[in-house]
């Protein structure tokens, strides 16, 4: 309604407008091959804007004519864009839909329609690599690292060729070269991380990690976690020759992890070593109240060399009282009391946790107690019995291999902080020694002893 009311308005102005230009008074007198023409003023005005609209009109039927070719051929070129537009789109989904041999159709297709395209060659390549053309796949990929804007793209494909061939050294150079390009490219930093850990070289490796990016609490966690272990395993490469550097790193690794058994152990021991058993008694308390790790209450009972059995019993009823809070502490206070000839107390100490559902562990330790408090070897032997069938007790566990001690890496696949403190699922313990300056220095602990369990597998990381 109000469109229309605004359109007989104008049209009004406009008549209006017209009405007074042509009554406009005055003449115009015009001589033409001796012609005199004398129109009124207002007329001739009229004239004039009808001259000019009709030359306008002319002009722009002549423009379009002279510019038909042109425009057509625009037409034509816009209309050829907007196929390979809708062929590359066409390839993009037939691909992520499975059909690479459709994707490889309408990526040359949109080729022929977009020949600068970049996008269309990529999406070849990758088509070819998904039907195992590699030969194909390599050619257009390594034709496309000459252009520094598809060079990252393109050695991402070659590595996933590498990677699809079971080439893991060709894999490795292309992710070094994507590295070199594009530091802060994320695959690559971590194929080269991976294989720096795997063949432990550290220094190299905690550089990589250093420089990530953190963008959210989950990846700052990430990030020092993932410092603490590579501090961690510095440490252990370097306590028996370099102590003091081991050291370092160890409490580096505890800095950013404070309650990390593996880095609490290696610490601990060297202060054991240096003398500063205060020191090491000190955080072993700490790290014992935070996470129950049998290894900590093992290497706090032997923190003083040469303490006898007595005493080591002693010690560690400074960090268990009864009843002990959780089966490894039990199992700590019952394996200091046998080796103090303490049966009662080992006992006692077991009792709670040697109902229908003892570990391993526990029914060994129970064994042992029979045997030696009583002398009774039918006893013994029902619970070396129950042992074979009972449930395991945690351990360090990787990949389905279990390992006496932590280790940095997977000794099956070579990942990263595999190693965790849990039940294992499989018999198939790999026994790992400890480190010669343990033995050296504490032994008392390369004496053979029970497996002792943790209550919490978390409380162990």
């Amino acid at each position: 309604m109000i469109r229309l009311a605004s359109w007989i308005i104008a049209s009004l102005a406009i008549a209006a407008l017209a009405a007074w230009v042509i009554a406009l008074p005055g003449t115009l007198t015009l001589e033409l091959a001796g012609q005199r023409l004398q129109p009124r003023l207002g007329t001739a005005v009229v004239v004039l804007l009808l001259t000019a609209a009709l030359i306008i009109a002319i002009w722009a039927v002549l423009r379009r004519l002279i510019d038909a070719p042109k425009t057509m051929a625009r037409r034509r070129a816009v209309k050829r864009r907007e196929q390979g537009v809708e062929a590359l789109s066409d390839a993009f989904i037939a691909l992520q839909s499975g059909d690479p041999a459709r994707a490889r159709i309408m990526a040359r297709e949109a080729q022929a329609r977009l020949p600068d395209s970049d996008a269309a060659k990529l999406l070849e390549a990758r088509a070819d690599l998904a039907l195992g053309d590699m030969p194909a796949a390599r050619e257009h990929y390594r034709a496309l690292i000459a252009s520094e804007k598809t060079a990252v793209a393109a050695l991402t494909g070659l590595y996933d060729q590498a990677r699809t061939q079971n080439r893991p050294d060709a894999a490795l150079t292309f992710a070094r070269k994507t590295l070199a390009l594009a530091p802060g490219t994320a695959w690559a930093a971590e194929a080269v991380f991976g294989d720096l850990a795997r063949r432990g070289q550290w220094a190299e490796a905690v550089a990589i990690v250093n420089a990530e990016t953190v963008t959210s609490r989950e990846d700052k966690a990430r990030k020092r976690r993932r410092q603490a272990i590579i501090e961690t395993a510095r440490a252990r490469d370097t306590e028996i020759g370099q102590p003091n550097a081991a050291l370092d790193h160890a409490l580096t690794a505890l800095k950013l992890l404070p309650d990390f058994v593996p880095s609490a152990l290696i610490a601990a021991r060297i202060y054991i070593n240096r003398g500063e058993t205060r020191k090491a008694q000190s955080l072993l308390r700490r790290v014992w109240r935070a996470t129950g790790h049998p290894d900590i209450a093992a290497l706090y009972a032997h923190s003083q060399p040469g303490a006898s059995a007595l005493e080591r019993l002693k010690r560690i009823r400074e960090i268990v009282e009864l009843p002990a809070p959780h089966r490894a502490a039990a199992m700590a206070l019952a394996r200091a009391a046998i080796d103090a000839y303490d049966w009662p107390l080992a006992h006692d100490a077991l009792l709670p946790f040697a109902g229908s559902d003892a570990t391993q562990g526990v029914a060994t330790l129970m064994a042992e107690i029979e045997e030696g408090q009583s002398g009774d070897q039918g006893k013994a032997r029902e619970w070396l019995a129950r042992a074979v069938h009972a449930p395991r007790d945690p351990a360090w566990t990787a990949d389905n291999i279990v390992s006496d001690e932590w280790e940095p890496v997977s000794p099956l696949t070579g990942r990263l902080d595999a190693f965790e403190w849990k039940v294992p699922l499989a018999n198939n313990a790999r026994p790992v020694p400890l480190p010669p300056s343990a033995q050296d220095s504490l032994p008392a602990l390369a004496e053979p002893s029970s497996p002792l369990p943790l209550a919490s597998a978390e409380n162990a990381q």
